[in-house]
């Protein structure tokens, strides 16, 4: 799956928007803001995690970090992240390269606020070599994503 699902996803709702595929690794924030020539908090990383008994996707600006409090008073529960295998199986994504794009399931997904202070953020396109150029908006609605409040500068 990976970024072949994206590559499908992205043909039939947005076939505008370009995988950028890159010779080098864009799996970590800073391997990929370096990759990319941009700010790392332009790096929108997908988090997955289980909350209560749901599996949600977060996707935040990549110098964030999750707030336990902030996400137990917006969804209701503490948060837990998924081991690397369940990862890959619930979102069709290797480590390094998971986006909410291309799920083989429909999970909940939420973006935090912290995007909308980018013009353009690029999350990563199924592999980890892969992502894409978008405006926070535009992934928000790509994905029916939820806006929340969610995350924290880390201090």
């Amino acid at each position: 799956m990976g970024v072949e699902a994206v590559r499908a996803f992205l043909e039939a709702r947005a076939p505008e928007i370009v995988i950028i595929e890159q010779a080098s690794s864009t799996a970590t924030v800073l391997e990929a803001a370096a990759t990319l020539g941009v700010l790392p908090g332009q790096i929108a990383k997908t988090l997955s995690l289980r909350v209560g008994d749901a599996v949600v996707l977060i996707v935040a600006a990549g110098d964030y970090r999750l707030d336990n409090r902030k996400v137990k008073h917006a969804l209701g529960s503490r948060l837990r992240m998924l081991v690397a295998e369940d990862v890959e199986q619930l979102t069709g994504h290797p480590l390094g390269g998971v986006c909410p794009f291309g799920l083989p399931t429909r999970l909940p997904i939420y973006c935090d606020i912290s995007l909308r202070q980018f013009d353009t953020v690029y999350p990563a396109a199924g592999s980890r070599t892969a992502s894409v150029r978008i405006t926070p908006e535009r992934l928000a609605e790509l994905v029916d994503a939820t806006w929340a409040d969610l995350c924290s500068l880390p201090s």
